[in-house]
């Protein structure tokens, strides 16, 4: 079988040059395409050259439809509204969509949802080996420590340009904790604590927002007993691990039937 070629979108920004970097880096990958939306100064440069790898051909360019066109998948890192378009584009396309955008709304997620329907997208709150180990782990971990006997707590830190919050590790995090008690997160989760708030509901799973420097991505999930604590947690040192999992989610899913798929999916856990 060919490599696989790929399309990176929002390739100029910090996360795209990393998938770009990523692609040309990983066996049975070739970048064939780099999108960047209108007016950004990367369009009509070389994308590898933008990336540190010297010229490769590839022109970034401002028209999706014509990149997905000669595409056989997506990477997508960008934002909410460019990833429900680019989601459209992919079922027309009948390609593999892989998407790490954060933030989105519900509507967001039942319009990707219809476009599974014709495009295989694999979407993950985020892309690396570690994180989606300790999802299981955190889910493991909350079905064998009742909600009588132990709190848990989601604590996020990332750099100081990020615009969605909690992040979306954080929610992925905090859905594991409520799959792992058989409840939903939705209506379960304390997103805000100010003023008088009396004591903890319990069952109920707090989150904590940090925002500061260039941190690409801490999480903690801690599990508070009577008398003991523990802790579970990631550091991201290097963005490029985003990157790298989400190439190998691209390559997983080439062939496979439309639908939407998780990253535990690729990693068969």
């Amino acid at each position: 079988m060919s490599d696989m070629g790929l399309v990176v979108v929002g390739a100029g920004g910090r996360m795209g040059l990393e998938l770009v970097r990523a692609v040309h880096e990983t066996s049975g990958a070739r970048f064939v395409g780099a999108v960047e939306r209108k007016g950004s100064p990367a369009i009509g440069r070389d994308i590898g050259e933008l990336a540190g790898l010297g010229p490769s051909g590839v022109i970034v360019s401002d028209d999706p439809l014509a990149a997905f066109a000669r595409a056989d998948g997506v990477l997508d890192f960008t934002a909410p509204a460019a990833s429900v378009e680019f989601a459209g584009y992919a079922a027309q396309a009948r390609i593999v969509h892989v998407l790490g955008t954060t933030g989105l709304a519900a509507d967001d997620n039942a319009r990707i949802e219809a476009a599974a329907r014709h495009a295989t997208v694999v979407r993950s709150g985020n892309m690396s080996l570690g994180i989606n180990l300790l999802a299981l782990l955190v889910e493991q971990a909350a079905r064998a420590l009742g909600p009588g006997d132990f709190d848990i707590e989601v604590l996020e830190m990332h750099h100081r340009n990020k615009v969605d919050a909690p992040s979306g590790t954080a929610l992925l995090l905090g859905e594991a904790a409520a799959a792992g008690r058989g409840v939903p997160l939705s209506g379960n989760d304390v997103r805000v604590r100010d003023g008088h708030t009396g004591a903890r509901e319990a069952g109920s799973i707090g989150f904590a927002t940090l925002r500061g420097g260039s941190v690409p991505g801490d999480h903690s999930v801690i599990l508070a007993g009577n008398g003991e604590v523990i802790t579970l947690s990631h550091h991201a040192q290097d963005r490029a691990i985003f990157a790298r999992g989400a190439v190998k989610a691209a390559l997983w899913a080439r062939g496979r039937k439309p639908g939407l798929y998780s990253m535990r999916d690729v990693l068969g856990l």
